[in-house]
Protein backbone atom coordinates (compact mmCIF):
# COMPACT_ATOMS: atom_id res chain seq x y z
CA UNK A 1 0.00 0.00 0.00
CA UNK A 2 1.65 3.03 -1.07
CA UNK A 3 1.78 6.08 1.19
CA UNK A 4 3.22 9.46 0.17
CA UNK A 5 2.92 12.89 0.80
CA UNK A 6 0.34 14.82 -1.29
CA UNK A 7 1.57 18.36 -3.12
CA UNK A 8 -0.48 21.22 -2.82
CA UNK A 9 -3.63 21.15 -5.22
CA UNK A 10 -4.94 23.57 -7.33
CA UNK A 11 -7.12 24.23 -10.38
CA UNK A 12 -4.57 23.37 -12.39
CA UNK A 13 -2.57 20.55 -10.53
CA UNK A 14 -3.20 17.64 -8.38
CA UNK A 15 -2.55 14.33 -7.30
CA UNK A 16 -4.98 11.32 -6.81
CA UNK A 17 -5.34 8.27 -6.05
CA UNK A 18 -6.91 5.41 -7.86
CA UNK A 19 -8.07 2.34 -7.29
CA UNK A 20 -9.25 -0.45 -9.59
CA UNK A 21 -12.01 -3.09 -8.86
CA UNK A 22 -10.79 -6.73 -7.20
CA UNK A 23 -11.92 -10.03 -9.51
CA UNK A 24 -14.86 -11.80 -8.51
CA UNK A 25 -13.65 -14.81 -6.66
CA UNK A 26 -14.38 -17.91 -8.68
CA UNK A 27 -17.35 -20.52 -7.18
CA UNK A 28 -17.45 -23.87 -5.37
CA UNK A 29 -21.16 -25.96 -6.71
CA UNK A 30 -21.83 -29.50 -7.90
CA UNK A 31 -24.40 -30.88 -9.87
CA UNK A 32 -25.27 -34.66 -8.75
CA UNK A 33 -25.96 -35.33 -12.38
CA UNK A 34 -23.57 -33.49 -14.01
CA UNK A 35 -20.37 -32.65 -11.12
CA UNK A 36 -18.92 -29.53 -10.49
CA UNK A 37 -20.38 -26.28 -12.21
CA UNK A 38 -19.55 -23.47 -10.16
CA UNK A 39 -18.58 -20.03 -12.30
CA UNK A 40 -15.94 -17.42 -13.01
CA UNK A 41 -15.44 -14.40 -10.74
CA UNK A 42 -15.94 -11.29 -12.59
CA UNK A 43 -13.31 -9.03 -14.18
CA UNK A 44 -12.85 -5.93 -11.55
CA UNK A 45 -13.22 -2.49 -13.11
CA UNK A 46 -10.27 -0.40 -14.52
CA UNK A 47 -9.93 3.51 -13.90
CA UNK A 48 -9.80 5.56 -16.59
CA UNK A 49 -9.03 9.28 -17.30
CA UNK A 50 -10.76 10.76 -20.01
CA UNK A 51 -10.75 14.58 -21.64
CA UNK A 52 -13.01 16.45 -22.14
CA UNK A 53 -13.28 19.21 -24.62
CA UNK A 54 -15.96 21.19 -21.98
CA UNK A 55 -13.67 21.51 -19.12
CA UNK A 56 -11.30 24.27 -18.36
CA UNK A 57 -9.35 23.08 -15.32
CA UNK A 58 -9.01 20.57 -12.46
CA UNK A 59 -10.76 22.21 -9.94
CA UNK A 60 -13.26 19.12 -9.83
CA UNK A 61 -11.05 17.26 -8.65
CA UNK A 62 -10.41 19.36 -5.16
CA UNK A 63 -12.34 17.73 -3.08
CA UNK A 64 -12.68 14.09 -4.87
CA UNK A 65 -9.18 12.75 -4.73
CA UNK A 66 -9.54 9.30 -4.31
CA UNK A 67 -11.52 7.47 -6.94
CA UNK A 68 -12.36 3.28 -7.02
CA UNK A 69 -13.99 1.15 -9.76
CA UNK A 70 -16.57 -1.80 -9.12
CA UNK A 71 -15.35 -5.26 -7.94
CA UNK A 72 -16.25 -8.10 -10.32
CA UNK A 73 -19.22 -10.35 -8.99
CA UNK A 74 -18.54 -13.70 -7.62
CA UNK A 75 -19.16 -16.58 -9.85
CA UNK A 76 -22.45 -18.79 -9.07
CA UNK A 77 -23.94 -22.22 -9.15
CA UNK A 78 -24.79 -23.82 -12.64
CA UNK A 79 -21.49 -22.11 -13.80
CA UNK A 80 -23.32 -18.50 -14.06
CA UNK A 81 -20.14 -16.49 -14.24
CA UNK A 82 -19.66 -12.55 -12.28
CA UNK A 83 -20.63 -10.01 -14.05
CA UNK A 84 -17.70 -7.68 -14.38
CA UNK A 85 -17.08 -4.45 -12.61
CA UNK A 86 -18.05 -1.15 -13.93
CA UNK A 87 -14.93 1.16 -14.91
CA UNK A 88 -13.97 4.62 -13.19
CA UNK A 89 -14.08 7.13 -15.54
CA UNK A 90 -12.41 10.65 -14.33
CA UNK A 91 -12.63 13.22 -16.74
CA UNK A 92 -10.24 16.07 -17.03
CA UNK A 93 -9.26 19.06 -19.83
CA UNK A 94 -7.61 18.18 -22.23
CA UNK A 95 -3.59 19.42 -22.26
CA UNK A 96 -3.39 17.41 -19.35
CA UNK A 97 0.01 15.54 -18.58
CA UNK A 98 -0.76 12.26 -16.42
CA UNK A 99 2.22 11.05 -14.65
CA UNK A 100 2.45 7.43 -12.83
CA UNK A 101 4.71 4.69 -12.56
CA UNK A 102 7.81 6.82 -14.04
CA UNK A 103 5.96 7.56 -17.42
CA UNK A 104 4.36 10.89 -18.75
CA UNK A 105 1.64 11.02 -21.05
CA UNK A 106 0.26 13.91 -22.30
CA UNK A 107 -3.68 13.94 -23.37
CA UNK A 108 -3.92 16.65 -26.24
CA UNK A 109 -7.22 15.49 -28.00
CA UNK A 110 -10.45 15.30 -27.36
CA UNK A 111 -11.82 12.56 -25.84
CA UNK A 112 -8.59 10.62 -25.60
CA UNK A 113 -8.95 8.01 -22.84
CA UNK A 114 -6.17 6.25 -21.32
CA UNK A 115 -6.16 3.20 -18.85
CA UNK A 116 -4.40 4.23 -15.46
CA UNK A 117 -5.69 1.11 -13.40
CA UNK A 118 -6.70 -2.44 -14.60
CA UNK A 119 -8.87 -4.02 -12.60
CA UNK A 120 -8.40 -7.66 -11.24
CA UNK A 121 -9.06 -10.86 -12.98
CA UNK A 122 -11.87 -13.18 -11.70
CA UNK A 123 -11.31 -16.18 -10.43
CA UNK A 124 -12.08 -19.30 -11.70
CA UNK A 125 -14.76 -21.60 -10.35
CA UNK A 126 -14.32 -25.30 -9.20
CA UNK A 127 -15.66 -26.74 -13.11
CA UNK A 128 -12.83 -25.17 -14.34
CA UNK A 129 -10.72 -27.42 -12.57
CA UNK A 130 -12.51 -30.94 -13.53
CA UNK A 131 -10.11 -33.69 -15.03
CA UNK A 132 -10.25 -37.48 -15.61
CA UNK A 133 -8.37 -38.29 -12.12
CA UNK A 134 -10.11 -34.97 -10.22
CA UNK A 135 -13.69 -35.07 -11.10
CA UNK A 136 -15.04 -33.27 -7.84
CA UNK A 137 -12.62 -30.35 -7.40
CA UNK A 138 -13.51 -28.74 -4.00
CA UNK A 139 -11.62 -25.42 -4.84
CA UNK A 140 -11.89 -22.36 -7.29
CA UNK A 141 -9.43 -19.48 -7.16
CA UNK A 142 -9.84 -16.30 -5.78
CA UNK A 143 -10.36 -12.80 -7.66
CA UNK A 144 -7.16 -10.90 -8.18
CA UNK A 145 -6.71 -7.62 -6.56
CA UNK A 146 -6.90 -4.21 -8.60
CA UNK A 147 -4.12 -2.64 -9.53
CA UNK A 148 -4.12 0.84 -6.99
CA UNK A 149 -2.07 4.01 -8.77
CA UNK A 150 -0.98 7.12 -7.78
CA UNK A 151 -1.25 9.99 -10.22
CA UNK A 152 -0.04 13.02 -10.70
CA UNK A 153 -2.12 15.24 -12.98
CA UNK A 154 -0.86 18.85 -14.44
CA UNK A 155 -2.87 21.04 -16.90
CA UNK A 156 -1.08 22.54 -19.35
CA UNK A 157 -3.54 25.04 -21.40
CA UNK A 158 -3.60 24.52 -25.34
CA UNK A 159 -4.24 27.48 -27.19
CA UNK A 160 -2.99 29.49 -29.93
CA UNK A 161 -2.33 32.54 -28.84
CA UNK A 162 -1.08 33.09 -24.54
CA UNK A 163 -1.55 37.42 -23.42
CA UNK A 164 1.11 38.08 -21.28
CA UNK A 165 2.53 41.16 -19.48
CA UNK A 166 2.85 42.01 -16.35
CA UNK A 167 -0.18 43.03 -13.65
CA UNK A 168 -2.81 45.28 -14.54
CA UNK A 169 -1.37 46.03 -17.98
CA UNK A 170 -5.09 45.24 -19.38
CA UNK A 171 -5.02 41.31 -20.57
CA UNK A 172 -8.37 40.54 -19.07
CA UNK A 173 -9.82 43.53 -21.02
CA UNK A 174 -7.71 42.86 -24.37
CA UNK A 175 -8.86 39.23 -23.91
CA UNK A 176 -12.84 40.40 -23.36
CA UNK A 177 -12.58 42.53 -26.66
CA UNK A 178 -11.26 39.99 -28.83
CA UNK A 179 -12.79 36.91 -27.88
CA UNK A 180 -15.80 35.52 -26.21
CA UNK A 181 -14.29 35.56 -22.86
CA UNK A 182 -16.03 37.04 -19.99
CA UNK A 183 -13.19 37.66 -17.31
CA UNK A 184 -13.01 39.36 -13.95
CA UNK A 185 -11.74 42.51 -15.01
CA UNK A 186 -10.89 45.39 -12.52
CA UNK A 187 -8.27 48.22 -12.07
CA UNK A 188 -5.76 46.05 -9.38
CA UNK A 189 -3.11 43.52 -9.69
CA UNK A 190 -3.46 39.80 -9.67
CA UNK A 191 -7.61 39.91 -10.80
CA UNK A 192 -6.96 37.05 -12.81
CA UNK A 193 -5.55 34.01 -10.62
CA UNK A 194 -6.61 31.40 -13.65
CA UNK A 195 -5.92 32.00 -17.31
CA UNK A 196 -8.76 32.45 -19.23
CA UNK A 197 -9.34 30.74 -22.77
CA UNK A 198 -11.17 32.74 -25.51
CA UNK A 199 -12.12 32.08 -29.14
CA UNK A 200 -11.81 34.63 -32.02
CA UNK A 201 -14.13 34.56 -34.87
CA UNK A 202 -13.87 35.27 -38.24
CA UNK A 203 -17.74 36.13 -39.24
CA UNK A 204 -19.32 32.71 -37.44
CA UNK A 205 -16.29 30.29 -37.87
CA UNK A 206 -13.44 30.13 -35.06
CA UNK A 207 -10.38 31.60 -36.40
CA UNK A 208 -7.92 31.15 -33.14
CA UNK A 209 -7.78 30.58 -29.61
CA UNK A 210 -6.55 33.28 -27.26
CA UNK A 211 -5.39 32.97 -23.52
CA UNK A 212 -5.05 35.50 -20.77
CA UNK A 213 -1.99 34.33 -18.91
CA UNK A 214 -2.32 36.04 -15.16
CA UNK A 215 0.58 38.87 -14.55
CA UNK A 216 3.80 37.84 -14.08
CA UNK A 217 6.30 39.65 -11.99
CA UNK A 218 9.86 39.76 -10.83
CA UNK A 219 10.74 36.27 -9.86
CA UNK A 220 8.29 34.69 -11.31
CA UNK A 221 10.44 31.95 -12.87
CA UNK A 222 11.36 30.80 -9.57
CA UNK A 223 7.40 30.80 -8.29
CA UNK A 224 6.91 34.30 -7.16
CA UNK A 225 3.23 35.49 -7.70
CA UNK A 226 2.70 31.21 -8.54
CA UNK A 227 4.76 32.56 -11.73
CA UNK A 228 6.17 29.04 -12.79
CA UNK A 229 2.77 28.03 -12.51
CA UNK A 230 1.64 30.24 -14.87
CA UNK A 231 4.55 30.27 -17.53
CA UNK A 232 4.49 26.70 -17.78
CA UNK A 233 0.29 27.48 -19.38
CA UNK A 234 2.27 29.47 -22.25
CA UNK A 235 4.55 26.46 -23.94
CA UNK A 236 1.48 25.48 -25.54
CA UNK A 237 1.32 28.31 -27.39
CA UNK A 238 2.45 28.98 -30.95
CA UNK A 239 2.32 32.88 -30.15
CA UNK A 240 2.55 35.08 -27.93
CA UNK A 241 0.75 38.88 -27.32
CA UNK A 242 2.54 40.41 -25.27
CA UNK A 243 1.46 43.35 -24.06
CA UNK A 244 2.61 46.61 -22.95
CA UNK A 245 1.32 49.37 -20.25
CA UNK A 246 0.86 52.15 -22.36
CA UNK A 247 0.75 54.72 -18.95
CA UNK A 248 4.33 52.64 -18.06
CA UNK A 249 7.23 55.24 -17.85
CA UNK A 250 9.13 52.92 -19.94
CA UNK A 251 7.17 50.06 -21.40
CA UNK A 252 10.64 49.17 -22.96
CA UNK A 253 11.77 48.02 -19.44
CA UNK A 254 8.95 45.44 -18.75
CA UNK A 255 9.38 44.01 -22.05
CA UNK A 256 13.21 43.23 -21.10
CA UNK A 257 12.23 41.94 -17.83
CA UNK A 258 9.31 39.85 -18.93
CA UNK A 259 11.79 37.98 -21.20
CA UNK A 260 14.27 37.30 -18.69
CA UNK A 261 11.90 35.46 -16.54
CA UNK A 262 11.01 33.36 -19.51
CA UNK A 263 14.88 32.99 -20.15
CA UNK A 264 15.51 31.95 -16.13
CA UNK A 265 12.37 29.15 -16.43
CA UNK A 266 13.64 27.92 -19.38
CA UNK A 267 16.90 27.35 -18.08
CA UNK A 268 15.46 25.98 -14.99
CA UNK A 269 13.36 23.83 -17.03
CA UNK A 270 15.68 22.55 -19.05
CA UNK A 271 17.74 21.59 -16.61
CA UNK A 272 14.98 19.78 -14.66
CA UNK A 273 13.69 17.58 -17.75
CA UNK A 274 17.25 16.37 -18.31
CA UNK A 275 17.86 15.31 -14.88
CA UNK A 276 14.57 13.68 -15.20
CA UNK A 277 15.17 11.80 -18.52
CA UNK A 278 18.93 10.66 -17.29
CA UNK A 279 17.05 9.28 -14.10
CA UNK A 280 14.35 7.74 -16.10
CA UNK A 281 15.88 6.70 -19.73
CA UNK A 282 19.48 6.99 -19.14
CA UNK A 283 19.78 9.59 -22.08
CA UNK A 284 19.44 13.50 -21.81
CA UNK A 285 17.18 15.55 -24.80
CA UNK A 286 16.96 18.93 -24.68
CA UNK A 287 14.34 20.73 -23.61
CA UNK A 288 12.39 21.46 -26.60
CA UNK A 289 9.76 23.90 -25.55
CA UNK A 290 11.78 27.20 -25.38
CA UNK A 291 9.14 30.12 -24.53
CA UNK A 292 12.14 32.69 -25.65
CA UNK A 293 12.08 30.78 -29.22
CA UNK A 294 8.24 31.52 -29.76
CA UNK A 295 7.28 34.39 -31.67
CA UNK A 296 6.07 37.76 -29.67
CA UNK A 297 3.87 40.00 -31.18
CA UNK A 298 4.49 43.15 -29.06
CA UNK A 299 1.51 45.54 -28.59
CA UNK A 300 1.35 48.93 -26.43
CA UNK A 301 -2.29 49.37 -24.75
CA UNK A 302 -4.32 52.58 -24.05
CA UNK A 303 -3.39 54.64 -26.98
CA UNK A 304 -6.27 56.92 -27.03
CA UNK A 305 -3.99 58.51 -23.72
CA UNK A 306 -2.52 61.91 -24.11
CA UNK A 307 1.25 61.73 -25.15
CA UNK A 308 0.83 58.05 -26.70
CA UNK A 309 2.25 58.75 -29.62
CA UNK A 310 5.31 59.69 -28.28
CA UNK A 311 5.32 56.61 -25.56
CA UNK A 312 5.08 54.23 -29.01
CA UNK A 313 7.95 56.07 -30.54
CA UNK A 314 10.77 55.80 -27.98
CA UNK A 315 9.35 52.02 -27.25
CA UNK A 316 9.61 51.02 -30.68
CA UNK A 317 12.95 52.89 -31.01
CA UNK A 318 14.09 50.94 -27.71
CA UNK A 319 13.09 47.54 -28.84
CA UNK A 320 13.88 47.86 -32.43
CA UNK A 321 10.96 46.46 -33.28
CA UNK A 322 7.61 46.86 -34.78
CA UNK A 323 5.02 47.39 -31.88
CA UNK A 324 0.97 47.60 -32.45
CA UNK A 325 -0.95 50.61 -30.55
CA UNK A 326 -3.68 49.31 -29.09
CA UNK A 327 -6.81 50.80 -26.86
CA UNK A 328 -8.96 48.16 -25.78
CA UNK A 329 -11.51 50.76 -24.29
CA UNK A 330 -11.73 52.30 -28.19
CA UNK A 331 -10.95 49.74 -29.88
CA UNK A 332 -8.38 51.26 -31.74
CA UNK A 333 -5.98 48.82 -33.16
CA UNK A 334 -7.73 45.64 -32.99
CA UNK A 335 -8.26 44.63 -36.27
CA UNK A 336 -4.58 45.07 -37.08
CA UNK A 337 -3.70 43.08 -34.02
CA UNK A 338 -6.20 40.69 -35.27
CA UNK A 339 -4.44 40.86 -38.72
CA UNK A 340 -0.83 40.34 -37.30
CA UNK A 341 -1.70 37.55 -35.03
CA UNK A 342 -3.52 35.50 -37.86
CA UNK A 343 -0.85 36.49 -40.36
CA UNK A 344 1.99 34.36 -37.83
CA UNK A 345 -0.33 31.67 -36.97
CA UNK A 346 -0.57 31.09 -40.79
CA UNK A 347 3.59 31.45 -41.40
CA UNK A 348 4.01 28.87 -38.58
CA UNK A 349 0.78 26.24 -39.72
Amino acid sequence: MFMKKRRSISWDEVEISVYAGRGGNGCVSFRRERGPNGGDGGKGGDVLIKTDPTMSTLFHLVRKRRFKAESGGHGQGKNRHGKNGKNSIILIPKGTLVSFDGKEIDLIENNQTLIVAKGGRGGRGNSRFATSTCTTPRFAEQGEAGEEKEIHLELRLIADVGIIGFPNAGKSTLLSKLSDAHPKIASYPFTTLTPNLGVVKDGEKAAFTIADIPGLISGAHSGKGLGDRFLRHIQRTKVLLHLLDGEEEDPAEKFYQLNEEMRLYDEEHRRQTTDYRLQTAGESNLYDDELLKKQQIVCLSKSDLDGSNEKLKATCDKLKMKVIPISALSGEGLDNLISAITFHLNQGA
